[in-house]
């Protein structure tokens, strides 16, 4: 086993309870384990299990990767393995640019003062983020989160440690429709997530930024992909990219959000939402954290699985 470690500091005001609580939500613990003062995801890089450790201090994440083999040249993994903490700590998206624009806003300045600091948690990947999001659109999170430990299971492996790693594209292209739907996968979830999985094993499709970190490109590769929609897309901008500007419009959450801030009798619809939402631009996904948040205290099941 090779050992990797960094000590990552940490925002003033930054809320490790909400990190620990959305790594958390399988209580069976299959690919993540959480403490009240750290966690451990396992998650599968160039085809390398890989289990990333992080325990807090009051200013500081202090991270380690274990990783299974003892090829020195595992240190080349220095730089995706960097990038996966900053995801899975919430760390990509700056929640300052979004608190200043709205400080004097009559609606959203009220949420942010609740939530002081509040960060969008992603997934360690795009390709996790958008399995996830495929997984759990239209069906309530219990369900969602059940299935999404099935899936692990079917198509990831496991760490020396025990702990499940995370799927990459070619562990669940290898999968079959009915694999899926035999562990209640709805067959056109299976056959969304399987078509997503072999575009990217066989490269006609990449996951990559450009180097400009325009998302419109990809946006519309995802949008080419048959069962992906605009939902999907943002969702995936926001858990796998960390996109600031993310328009969570077609989601029923937000809209339920938007529904209770406006005192409204009846959800805003997806027009309307986008519309209201396009005020907050370049800080839109930070306005959706802040929507979702306001919703509830505890988690709730959410049809769209995206919170």
């Amino acid at each position: 086993m090779t050992l990797l470690h960094w000590t990552l500091p940490l925002p003033a005001g930054y809320r490790r309870d909400d990190v620990i609580a959305f790594h958390g939500r399988d209580t069976q613990a299959v690919a993540e384990q959480v403490t009240p003062t750290g966690l451990r995801k396992g998650i599968l890089l160039a085809g390398v299990p890989v289990v990333l450790d992080v325990a807090f201090t009051d200013d500081a994440a202090i991270c380690q990767a274990d990783i299974d083999g003892n090829d020195d040249g595992f240190a080349g993994l220095q730089t995706p393995l960097h990038g996966a903490l900053l995801n899975i700590l919430g760390l990509r998206i700056d929640p300052q640019p979004f608190a200043l624009l709205a400080a004097g806003d009559p609606l959203l300045a009220p949420l942010i003062r609740v939530n002081p600091g509040l960060r969008i948690v992603q997934s360690a990947s795009p390709f996790e983020a958008l399995t996830w999001a495929i997984i759990g659109q239209q069906i309530n999170l219990s369900f969602a989160i059940s299935l999404r430990r099935t899936f692990i299971v079917q198509a990831g492996r496991q760490h020396g440690s025990g702990l499940w790693c995370y799927p990459e594209a070619r562990d669940v292209a290898r999968l079959s429709v009915e694999e899926l739907t035999s562990r209640k996968f709805s067959r056109a979830k299976a056959e969304t997530v399987l078509r997503l999985a072999r575009l990217v094993d066989e490269g006609a499709l990449s996951l990559e930024l450009p180097p400009s970190g325009d998302v419109a490109a990809i946006s519309q590769a995802l949008l080419a992909v048959k069962g992906i929609g605009p939902w999907t897309v943002n969702y995936a901008l926001l858990r796998g990219y960390g996109y600031a500007d993310c328009s969570l419009h077609g989601d029923v959450a937000i809209r339920a959000a938007l529904q209770k801030l406006l005192g409204e009798e009846v959800k805003p619809d997806m027009a309307r939402t986008e519309q209201w939402l396009r005020q907050y631009a370049p800080h839109r996904t930070m306005a959706a954290a802040h929507l979702w948040a306001s919703l509830h205290a505890p988690e709730k099941n959410n049809s769209q699985a995206g919170e």
